[in-house]
């Protein structure tokens, strides 16, 4: 008896696709602010951390991108689970390496070495949906699954980001800093691998044998680059103010709670990250990005003059919202502008842009904190946002161009 084929992207991935990509994105998001609230409290040195995060974040640049291409190549699975033994392995070294007296350049080592074989889980999950809804869906449906899937997508970035250091708090705060990092190790080691093992994977090395790369240097075309200019802002933004939060609380005698303050940032955002699809088709990609980064640059400035815990969290909720559909608007124009063959790639530059971004901030905004302050450093999210507007607007310039030609 023939059977109704599942209609809907979740019967095309499976129940248990979403659930497990989602809970196998934390590692990537604990990482850096594990990473900082560690080094902090076993070494007593904020600036220290802010290096030992950067050095995450340059790590992950570096190989992100080459993940991303070889799992282009030679498959998800592949590439996923080696690079998850040795990433939940490096993870679960580090705090026996930071709490020893091994010197300070060798845990900068062992922090490079955790970005670089991070897994790129949601750049791939992206992959894996974008493959489904071209291949397994009807064309008619594609724009709407699509942009619905990127919002999610988006939302789920954006969510693990705020959920990720939410835990690294509760669990330094509860327990002690190094339990996050190793619950970081048990969570790639359990669910990167059910990730990788997952039956979506095929679909994608499928899909990889039967349509010619284009050329790498179409990576480069600045429609594209303007895109992860944007998204590296976001991430310098993320930085900037979790690092200039986490002064701002040890100033005020709470520096292991600045990740539960953190989280209030995520409930505007997640929440309109995802409403962000019923959005009307005349209110473009282009602009809904520049109105949003304008309104997490509002936030930034107020932020900036906050001098209360109770002020700061009313203006990370106003942040919160500026950054979900600015998120999910860069998602949905790199997966529009990925060259032919490259969607991976291109996905995961967008998520190494976003904690080289991180990375980069934690390390300028912990040397600005200890040689300024806090209020000094409060200034940098402000910086960051720009950059976001910024690139909003060179997208607007290069659209108009492009439509002219």
């Amino acid at each position: 008896m023939l059977q109704a084929r599942p209609t809907s992207l979740i019967g095309h991935a499976g129940r248990w696709y979403f659930p497990i990509a989602f809970i196998a994105r934390l590692p990537f998001a604990m990482m850096v602010v594990g990473v900082l609230t560690l080094v902090v409290a076993a070494r007593d040195s904020v600036a220290l951390g802010g290096i030992n995060s950067a050095s995450v974040g340059i790590g992950s640049a570096i190989f992100g991108p080459m993940v991303g291409a070889a799992a282009d190549r030679f498959g998800q699975r592949r590439v996923l689970v080696p690079v998850g033994i040795v990433n939940g392995v490096l993870l679960g070294a580090l705090p026996f390496v930071v709490s020893s007296a091994a010197p300070d350049l060798a845990v900068l080592a062992m922090s490079f070495l955790i970005g670089a074989s991070a897994p790129q889980v949601a750049p791939m999950s992206r992959s894996r949906l974008v493959a489904i809804i071209r291949q397994r869906m009807a064309k008619d449906r594609h724009e709407k699954v699509l942009s619905g899937t990127m919002a999610y997508e988006s939302a789920a970035d954006e969510t693990v980001f705020i959920i990720g250091p939410f835990l690294v708090g509760v669990l330094a705060s509860a327990i002690a800093p190094w339990v996050a990092v190793a619950g970081a190790s048990v969570l790639t080691f359990v669910f990167v691998t059910a990730f990788a093992l997952h039956p979506t994977g095929k679909l994608v090395v499928a899909a990889s044998g039967t349509v010619a790369q284009a050329p790498a240097r179409e990576l480069l075309r600045p429609r594209l680059v303007v895109v992860v200019l944007g998204i590296l802002g976001i991430g310098l933004f993320f930085g900037a103010t979790l690092t200039s939060l986490t002064a701002f609380m040890e100033a005020h005698g709470g520096a292991s709670r600045a990740g539960l303050l953190y989280g209030v940032m995520g409930i505007g955002s997640a929440g309109l990250a995802l409403g962000s699809a019923a959005f009307p088709r005349r209110f473009g990609l282009g602009w809904r990005w520049l109105v949003f980064g304008v309104v997490l640059l509002a936030g930034a400035v107020a932020f900036s003059l906050a001098d209360s815990v109770l002020g700061v969290a009313i203006v990370l909720g106003v942040m919160g919202i500026g950054i979900g559909p600015t998120l999910v608007t860069q998602y949905s124009l790199g997966s529009d502008r990925s060259p032919v063959g490259r969607s991976a790639t291109t996905m995961t530059i967008l998520g190494s842009a976003v904690i080289v971004g991180q990375s980069l901030a934690s390390a300028v905004t912990g040397e600005v904190a200890e040689r300024a302050g806090a209020a000094g450093a409060m200034v940098l999210p402000a910086v960051a946002a720009a950059v976001v507007v910024f690139a909003a607007v060179g997208n607007l310039v290069l659209s108009r161009s492009a439509r002219r030609a």
